[in-house]
């Protein structure tokens, strides 16, 4: 009998071991480099992700040195690889054009979104005491980029554009200086893309007085970049509502991942965006009219929480 109750017992704290095993879904979450906005919403998602499910979804975030290198990678990762990248570069990876020539491969027609995050937003960014209201206004004047971030390539892209080119001093600073440099009058204004509100937009128009400028609907046209409006009163001093533009991005994953872990993901986070949004207002800005600029497939465990939640997604999505 003793040895029955044992061999009972035993098979009761295995079979509870298992089922503990089996409840514990483990994602890996690359997004950006660490002192990056993205990597810390990367952060926020976790930690949302474990509150949620009382830490049956543990999500780990990697740092990453950019959203091509995520989309390569997808190549060779499981089940558990979720990514964030602009919708644009599946595309491009998916038709083996631009950056991904040459570096097709099947893997990325399994490539499938779950949900869209903050857009990159551009914020061209002056003193009041520089004039400019429009873009026209920044000739003249001493316009900081930055290097190698894609903020600064699409604003160089922007003064080209708009017969901007040669006709703008480009400052020698770093990006991470903008702010002390536009307070102390070394630069007109700068021009940085990340999510919005932007930390360092912030920063600058809490210490001077600045203009983040509009574009017109033609000109957003010209870019053809996704067009975004941020709110009246979301930087200081700022009475009337910014129109500009961005590069959609997005969570994805890939078709090996199972149906229930991407319905409990993308559930998750559409539950928990508001709560997020509390700590960190860029989340704010995350709502289903984003959806559309997801442009390719939507994983179907994805689909069935849209479904249940009354998203409208269109044919190219499901």
């Amino acid at each position: 009998m003793t040895n029955r109750l044992l061999k009972l017992a035993f098979g009761l704290t295995l079979a509870l071991g298992v089922t503990q095993v089996q409840a514990e879904t483990r994602i890996t979450y690359k997004s950006a480099k660490s002192s990056s906005s993205y990597y810390q919403m990367g952060v926020q998602i976790a930690e949302a992700m474990k509150a949620a499910s009382n830490g049956d979804i543990i999500v780990t975030v990697e740092e990453s040195q950019g959203s091509v290198q995520n989309v390569m990678e997808a190549r060779a990762r499981g089940a558990d690889y979720v990514f964030t990248t602009p919708p644009v570069l599946v595309s491009l990876a998916q038709g083996g054009k631009a950056m991904f020539k040459d570096k097709g491969d099947p893997k990325f027609d399994e490539i499938r979104a779950l949900f869209p995050i903050p857009s990159l937003t551009m914020h061209f960014v002056m003193s009041e005491a520089s004039g400019a209201s429009d873009l026209a206004g920044l000739e003249g004047k001493t316009i900081l980029l930055g290097k190698g971030s894609f903020g600064a390539t699409e604003g160089e892209k922007y003064l080209k554009l708009f017969g901007l080119e040669g006709k703008v001093t480009i400052a020698d600073v770093e990006l991470s200086n903008a702010v002390a440099a536009l307070k102390n009058g070394q630069i007109d204004g700068f021009v940085t893309a990340g999510s919005w509100p932007a930390p360092n937009v912030i920063e600058a128009a809490a210490s001077t007085p600045v203009n983040v400028i509009s574009l017109t609907d033609d000109q957003i046209s010209e870019t053809k970049r996704a067009r975004l409006v941020i709110p009246a009163g979301t930087y200081a001093g700022q009475t009337a509502d910014i129109t500009t533009t961005s590069l959609p991005v997005a969570a994805f994953t890939t078709t090996q991942m199972d149906e229930d872990t991407a319905y409990a993901l993308t559930k998750t986070f559409w539950e928990q965006k508001a709560k997020m949004g509390e700590d960190a207002p860029w989340w704010n800005g995350v709502d289903q009219a984003l959806m559309k600029n997801i442009t390719g497939k939507i994983h179907p465990g994805a689909i069935r929480y849209y479904q249940e939640a009354g998203f409208e997604l269109t044919d190219a999505q499901k």
